[in-house]
């Protein structure tokens, strides 16, 4: 099997789970019902930058709340699927519409729920804290939990292998 470094040269696409990858998967429920979820900076720069330079970024998640939808218009993601109850028809929905070889998308997810949609693609990768079954199924597992650094991680470390990452970045404006 290639090293996932080589995996990563032909990555257009960056697909994540939101609960688990995106936050640590503590959920505070307030008295209104609306779930509250903490969600890491860093790994919110590297999804806007991933954005700003034309990667395909999405988020497929079974949960849903107002503030994760939020979070990612404030970051630029207009692919979030929410409250999706079969991940494996929307990636293939995406893939097909984004005319995508498998080679070059990335998917991070954390447990079960994410085991049939990792096994579709080229680059199934996962956090350091995920499910052991979802371990078994990575081509990287990143030494950053979910909802700490995991996301910026796999972002990153794509942008540099091509060679992507801090160029001409004096002219962006944040």
């Amino acid at each position: 099997m290639k090293n996932y470094k080589e995996l990563l040269k032909n990555v257009t696409t960056f697909i994540f789970d939101y609960d688990g990858v995106m936050t640590q998967g503590d959920i505070i429920m307030l008295p209104n019902g609306e779930a509250l979820r903490m969600t890491n900076v860093k790994d919110g720069f590297a999804l806007q930058l991933a954005v700003r330079l034309g990667y395909n970024v999405a988020v497929i998640s079974g949960g849903y709340a107002d503030s994760m939808a939020q979070r990612m218009r404030v970051l630029g993601v207009k692919d979030v699927f929410m409250h999706i109850p079969n991940k494996i028809i929307k990636l293939e929905e995406y893939m097909k519409e984004k005319n995508l070889k498998k080679e070059e998308v990335v998917y991070m997810g954390d447990d079960m729920p994410d085991y049939p949609v990792m096994q579709m693609v080229g680059v199934p990768v996962c956090p350091a804290d995920a499910s052991e079954e979802i371990k078994r199924i990575s081509v990287y597992i990143s030494h950053k939990d979910g909802g700490k650094g995991a996301v910026r991680d796999i972002i990153e470390q794509t942008m540099k292998v091509q060679d992507k990452w801090m160029k001409d970045f004096e002219n962006h404006i944040w």
